[in-house]
């Protein structure tokens, strides 16, 4: 087992419901069922297979000889035949009519719709329930005043909850983009070896629309509402970088979400889930390094930079079709899938488990509040003392250069607010300071927008898909 290179997406990152949509027995067994389809759509219009021949392919869906089949492929270098012939061996009767008319692609190009299409699904209840977690965080903290930042420089305040549903917002773009290609989704159907149907047109003697009712036929059978109106012998690589887009999208999200988390480690304002045994370093005990953000940022790394696979494939086509996409396509989308389903569990995983630290948000805030409430000083204290507005501005330059000096070159507290309220040109008592320098007075609409945003934008969809919320999110290192 430990002898040869193992793929970590599959021993490390991603879920076994994400494995088994892209495993040998899902890929084999769809194929399976789509010769049946084939068959069985032939057979409703007139060619003759019988009954038994369809029982006996249904019957043998599942028991699928890999030895056999490696054996075909080794002999005849083609992993569609061998599998016709490996089936074949499966159900002797039903030998002569599998593959009737078909081309590889009929199965290929048609089962990695459908498995892509499977993924998709099971992506879209992953965010639905990363969506889940964080708005539970999000109303939580809906009312805690944090600094915001621009360009990582201390800026206006936020609130804990606000920032989350910047999280949240970028969440739901990616929803809206995947269920957009998920209703796009169309099957490749029958089109045969150059996307004319020319086999199957001579299958119905010339019956053109006996042809069109095969495709619309094997697309009900398959669960999709309809085929692609053109191709050529394989459907457009434009689809894989659609849905892959759509992987990109998600990972872009999820990486400025880590992004995000690792900084507030840095500010010791947010931890990520840190179990009691788990180190942080080998060499520095103390750390608490927040490897599950990092691994995030690293993933999501790769799904963006696969993207590429695709429009590079799709770019590269020739006329009707070219195998130089094969072994490419093997890779780029199950890992990107795989990748996409890792990123997720462990976004979820991090927001339930998300810690954040009030005393140290207050801490940051107070020191850096005091230049932020120079201008509300200045105003109460003209309008409501009768100060002079040119006068006091120039105390409060001079004070804010002197309590910046403090700070910047004797590393010692802000202590413009103490400068203030010495001074008898503001005549201030510290009721008023204190009401002044508040800083839920500062997070302008932040507590009303995210409420705002939850009710009509998060619990909506989280109604909607209530039956998909509650998916375990386990990282297993």
């Amino acid at each position: 087992m430990h002898e040869f290179y193992e793929n970590p997406l599959c021993s490390r990152y991603a879920d076994d419901e994400m494995k088994r949509q892209f495993s040998d027995d899902n890929k084999f067994s769809t194929w399976r069922k789509l010769w049946l389809a084939l068959a069985e759509a032939e057979q409703e219009l007139g060619i003759p297979i019988s009954d038994s021949q369809l029982e006996e392919m249904r019957s043998s869906l599942y028991n699928i000889d890999y030895t056999s089949a490696a054996e075909h492929e080794q002999q005849v270098r083609h992993d569609v035949m061998a599998h016709v012939l490996t089936f074949g061996e499966a159900c002797p009767n039903a030998k002569p009519i599998i593959h009737l008319g078909a081309t590889s692609c009929y199965v290929g190009d048609n089962t990695d719709i459908i498995r892509m299409r499977g993924a998709l699904l099971i992506i879209k209840k992953l965010l639905i329930n990363a969506v889940d977690a964080l708005s539970d965080f999000a109303e939580k903290h809906k009312a805690l005043p944090t600094l915001a930042y621009t360009h990582f420089q201390a800026a206006q305040p936020t609130t804990v909850g606000k920032r989350a549903c910047l999280w949240i917002n970028d969440l739901l773009y990616d929803i809206r983009q995947l269920d957009f290609q998920l209703d796009s989704l169309q099957l490749l159907g029958c089109k045969g070896t150059t996307g004319t149907g020319a086999s199957f047109l001579e299958l119905f003697d010339g019956d053109y629309e006996k042809v069109e009712l095969l495709e619309k036929k094997i697309a009900e059978k398959m669960g999709f509402a309809r085929c692609q109106a053109v191709s050529g012998q394989t459907y457009s690589r434009k689809v894989d970088f659609s849905i892959l887009q759509v992987l990109s999208g998600i990972a872009q999200s999820a990486s400025k979400f880590s992004n995000d988390i690792r900084l507030l480690s840095h500010l010791k304002e947010i931890d990520e889930p840190f179990e009691a045994g788990q180190i942080g370093s080998s060499a520095m005990a103390y750390k608490r390094n927040p490897m599950r953000s990092e691994r995030i940022a690293a993933l999501s790394r790769y799904v963006i930079c696969d993207l590429q696979n695709a429009a590079i494939t799709a770019s590269a086509q020739w006329f009707e079709r070219t195998l130089d996409d094969s072994a490419n396509r093997r890779l780029s989308i199950p890992e990107a899938f795989l990748a996409a389903d890792g990123i997720l569990n462990l976004y979820i995983n991090i927001v339930r488990g998300m810690r954040v630290y009030p005393a140290v948000t207050a801490k940051h805030l107070e020191e850096e509040l005091p230049f932020m409430a120079t201008e509300n000083i200045l105003m109460y204290c003209v309008k409501q003392k009768g100060g002079d507005r040119q006068t006091l501005h120039e105390i409060i330059r001079r004070h804010s250069v002197k309590a910046a000096e403090q700070v910047k070159l004797f590393g010692k507290r802000n202590d413009l607010l103490d400068r203030i309220m010495a001074d008898s040109a503001f005549s201030l008592t510290q009721e008023e300071l204190d009401k002044l320098t508040d800083p839920a007075t500062f997070t302008g609409m932040a507590e009303y927008q995210c409420e705002k945003f939850l009710k009509e934008e998060v619990r909506p969809l989280l109604e909607t898909y209530k039956e998909s919320i509650g998916a375990e999110a386990e990282i297993r290192v």
